[in-house]
């Protein structure tokens, strides 16, 4: 039997991509919404029974903000947040807020489904290597600079620094595609999530963003 979703992430196409992808399992999308700080807007009216939130930006104290007044003005909606899990506070930070569960925001549309049917029972839902990975963090941490590159890096999963290499290598979305072993729609929305992350708006301006930030000798050196 199939969920009813709301579906609000700080990209647009992402957050449609991910409704299509569910609508086709099965699952009722009732609103799509974009950035996540519209999310008290799109259950408006609506009746959903889990909501699926997309939190891209830098988790400084306000990130989940939204969450938490959707979960006092809407208690009955579960929420399962999408997100990068590099930073232990973050993913602490999304459950302190009502979240009911934290899924990697790169992670496979089976686990994503897994994590709302969890969520619409009313348990938790956060995947073994998340927590196995903000527990490390918490009991190893490593000693960083707080700059630019530091929080670009901490921001970018591990698949997407990938892309970030091949961009500023001027590989076009072909190329990624086939040097990566994906398909060219998932290298599509891989780009787009640097461009975002990176705050730029063409290829061109992620790259100078990953070399005047230090960013990308990081990554080179990592």
């Amino acid at each position: 039997m199939g969920v009813r979703l709301v579906v609000v992430d700080d990209h647009r196409l992402l957050a449609e991509a991910l409704a299509s992808a569910l609508a086709l399992r099965g699952h009722r999308v009732l609103a799509i919404g974009s950035p996540a700080r519209t999310v008290g807007e799109a259950v408006i009216g609506r009746r959903p029974e889990v909501c699926l939130l997309g939190v891209a930006g830098p988790g400084g104290p306000d990130a989940f903000e939204p969450l938490r007044r959707l979960r006092r003005e809407r208690p009955e909606i579960a929420v399962v947040v999408l997100g990068p899990v590099g930073e232990p506070g973050r993913v602490a930070a999304a459950f302190a807020a009502g979240a009911a569960g934290y899924v990697r925001s790169d992670e496979r549309i089976e686990v994503v489904e897994r994590a709302i049917t969890r969520v619409r029972a009313g348990e938790a839902a956060c995947a073994v290597e998340v927590l196995q990975g903000a527990f490390e963090r918490l009991l190893r941490p490593v000693a960083e600079p707080d700059d630019d590159a530091v929080r670009l890096l901490r921001a970018l999963t591990r698949r997407e620094v990938q892309v970030l290499i091949r961009i500023t290598e001027g590989q076009d979305t072909t190329a990624i595609a086939a040097g990566m072993g994906i398909a060219p729609s998932t290298a599509r929305t891989h780009v787009q999530r640097v461009l975002m992350k990176l705050g730029a708006r063409t290829r061109l301006e992620a790259t100078a963003t990953a070399a005047r930030t230090g960013l990308l000798e990081r990554i080179t050196r990592t």
